[in-house]
């Protein structure tokens, strides 16, 4: 009895790799690939890359260098890149590294059973043409697991709005909203296998059907998807802050699934860096709009991206974003120091910061955010919250969930709890979770 073909696929970046690489699993399963934890193993090894910040891109090079002394052990072994490097490099990945077979890019998801196939019969090839019409987000499988309770849901790709800072457009492509029937038809399909919590995802979902005419737009999206029955919750991701309407902002208070969470990306807390990425909105607007959105939901969760080290920010433009984050309290920050990203308007800025003070800058941020998030998870203890059981947590012995804020909480308890939403009281809380024990009936 043969053990069938293996494949191993390492996610790097962002949720939208991780959705992708979702569709990733079900398109091979189609040619006979199952996943395996072991690359050594593997028939098939795939890197789903992000090159949104240099650090990232610089990482999938050294994974490729790596892999390379396992294919000279297994000289059948196929190797593949897809994502956002794939996308930015095409075939120069090909000639760069000789020992890659496979380079997809973001449009071209569809393409890789075929692809596979042509490498399986000795073939190197490279496809990373941009699809940039309504039938491009029809060309990927909708994820067709049985198994957990919670899935992500692709309603738009790509972005418009040319922040001077960011390689999505050039990598992603323009904005293309899913018709909502497909998304609506798709989340039942989950929910009818088990699914209760779906995250609805794109570059920017405040811009959903906006495109599109007689598409409805993201908040009546948003108040469909909470009529199908069986959905316990509900999140999304990410909001532009430029395009966060007050229509948005008050479904937290009108729609009893939708989580108590948000990330909206400010980047920074100075107006002159803002001008700068052209974000689109001033230091004072985001202010409100994170004002409201407490006003709408009280209580709720919010998280940010911080970008350190812009070219032109100064001492006092970081300061700002500091005196930003003590403002609004982020429970988490996605941090980074500013990297040149090819194509990109702001890598022909030239009053760069030195790289010493972009980390000072950025050690500072991380210390400051690690003391605002460890008091923010304290104070939860004490209280009773509506935990989703996912499934078994990384401390032995012990299931994990998530609050409808989305902070991760373990409890001591039997599996047969996975999938169910139970109410847990904090009793500790720790720099990157929560501790718990079930409510008494």
């Amino acid at each position: 009895m043969t053990r069938g073909k293996l494949l191993y696929l390492e996610t790097f970046g962002c949720q939208m790799n991780v959705s992708d690489s979702e569709k990733i699993l079900t398109l091979l399963k189609g040619v006979g690939y199952k996943p395996t934890q072991d690359p050594s193993q593997a028939d098939l090894v795939i890197l789903n890359t992000c090159s949104v910040r240099a650090k990232a891109e610089e990482k999938v090079y050294n994974h490729l260098v790596q892999y390379k002394g396992l294919k000279r052990k297994k000289p059948g072994l196929i190797l593949g890149v897809g994502g956002c490097v794939a996308q930015q490099e095409g075939v120069r990945l090909l000639a760069n590294v000789p020992h890659l077979d496979i380079v997809f890019g973001t449009h071209n998801l569809h393409l890789l059973p075929e692809m596979v196939r042509a490498a399986e019969e000795g073939e190197r090839l490279a496809e990373v043409a941009f699809i940039d019409n309504e039938t491009r987000l029809d060309l990927f499988p909708v994820d067709d697991r049985t198994d957990g309770v919670s899935r992500f849901v692709t309603v738009m790709q790509g972005c418009d709005n040319f922040c001077t800072y960011c390689i999505v457009p050039y990598v992603r492509g323009r904005e293309i909203s899913r018709r909502s029937a497909d998304v609506l038809d798709e989340i039942s399909g989950m929910v009818e296998k088990g699914v209760m919590e779906v995250t609805l995802l794109g570059q920017n979902v405040n811009s959903y059907g906006a495109k599109a005419a007689g598409e409805m737009n993201f908040v009546s999206l948003l108040r469909e998807v909470s009529k199908i029955r069986g959905i316990e919750r509900i999140r999304f991701t990410t909001s532009h802050p430029k395009d966060f309407s007050r229509p948005l902002i008050d479904c937290f208070a009108e729609i009893p699934q939708l989580c108590g969470h948000i990330h909206l990306p400010a980047q920074s807390g100075s107006n002159a860096v803002l001008s700068a990425m052209n974000r689109g909105y001033t230091r004072e607007e985001y202010l409100g709009s994170i004002a409201l959105l407490r006003a709408a939901c009280p209580g709720i969760q919010i998280t940010g991206d911080i970008i350190v080290g812009f070219p032109g920010e100064t001492e006092d433009d970081f300061r700002a974003t500091l005196s930003l984050m003590e403002e609004v309290r982020y429970a988490d920050v996605f941090s980074f120091i500013y990297s040149k990203r090819p194509e990109t308007k702001a890598a022909g800025f030239t009053d760069e910061v030195g790289k010493d003070e972009k980390q000072e800058r950025l050690d500072r941020l991380i210390v400051l955010q690690r003391r605002i998030t460890l008091e923010i998870n304290k104070g939860f203890v004490g209280t009773v919250q509506k935990v989703l059981i996912e499934g078994e947590s990384r401390r032995g012995g012990q299931l994990f969930g998530r609050t409808s804020g989305n902070r991760i909480v373990n409890i001591t308890a039997d599996a047969s709890l996975v999938g169910s939403m139970v109410d847990v009281v904090i009793t500790r809380g720790y720099q990157n979770s929560l501790q718990g024990e079930l409510v008494e009936e």
